[in-house]
């Protein structure tokens, strides 16, 4: 890829300032070293780049491959271009990057604008309020509280079965693993403790388990039930069934 833009040359200078100086969302497809000093030291050698400013001054570099920036500066940061370094300062908390330019092969610059806030459903805080509600998805099992605080974390849901004998619930959005039994059980030994109970059902709730997880849940006599997270944002035809579906 051929460079269409001296770093070097006054041009570049004049329509980076130019693009700062109106807010624009800047994009900087580039052959550059990186330097940063501030969470840790770094140096990226010579090579092809993605260097983006948004309008709040946040600057992001990204390789051609993966979805993480090699490197970033928080929103506000100070930016000035001395010949081919863009030279990067965020005062709180201190940091510094240098972008040193050998070609740009692309700059583009547009007056990007969102209003837009993103709407997220289908969270463990979502699955624990659909559960609270619907107390029939785990059986035999009346609500109490969510989010109980206890020395270990917070737990999702919290409540008796029809013996009067606690439950805890731990939901998870995902596939619940290892982590996930041992955390409930942390939950489960410090609510016996509190409580003076000597039985206390631990239930976790996700869309699957682990095998090996399940096999720990068994062996500490928890229970697992399968629950999907809630997905209200979904159209309506995505969540319908298929035929091959539904259990016979």
């Amino acid at each position: 890829m051929r460079s269409i833009i001296n770093p070097s040359k006054n041009r570049f200078k004049v329509l980076l300032e130019r693009s700062l100086r109106k807010t624009h969302s800047i994009n900087i497809m580039c052959n550059c070293e990186v330097e940063y000093k501030g969470r840790a030291v770094s140096h990226l050698k010579m090579g092809d780049r993605v260097v983006l400013i948004k309008p709040d001054k946040t600057v992001i570099v990204h390789q051609p491959s993966g979805r993480n920036p090699v490197n970033w500066m928080p929103a506000q940061a100070h930016i000035k271009l001395e010949e081919s370094t863009l030279k990067i300062e965020s005062v709180n908390p201190r940091e510094f990057m240098k972008i040193k330019f050998n070609h740009v092969h692309v700059f583009s610059s547009s007056p990007l604008k969102d209003a837009a806030t993103l709407k997220q459903v289908g969270s463990e805080a979502d699955m624990a309020k659909m559960i609270y509600d619907n107390p029939r998805l785990i059986g035999e099992f009346v609500p109490a509280s969510m989010e109980e605080q206890t020395t270990y974390g917070f737990i999702d849901v919290f409540g008796r079965d029809y013996n009067n004998n606690l439950i805890i619930i731990e939901c998870k959005r995902y596939k619940a693993g290892l982590d996930a039994v041992q955390q409930l059980r942390r939950y489960v030994e410090k609510i016996k403790k509190d409580k003076s109970k000597e039985i206390v059902t631990g239930i976790i709730a996700a869309p699957k388990i682990t095998s090996n997880a399940k096999k720990m849940l068994e062996d500490w006599n928890f229970k697992f039930v399968k629950i999907e997270p809630p997905m209200y944002l979904v159209p309506d035809k995505e969540l319908q069934k298929r035929l091959e579906e539904y259990e016979t």
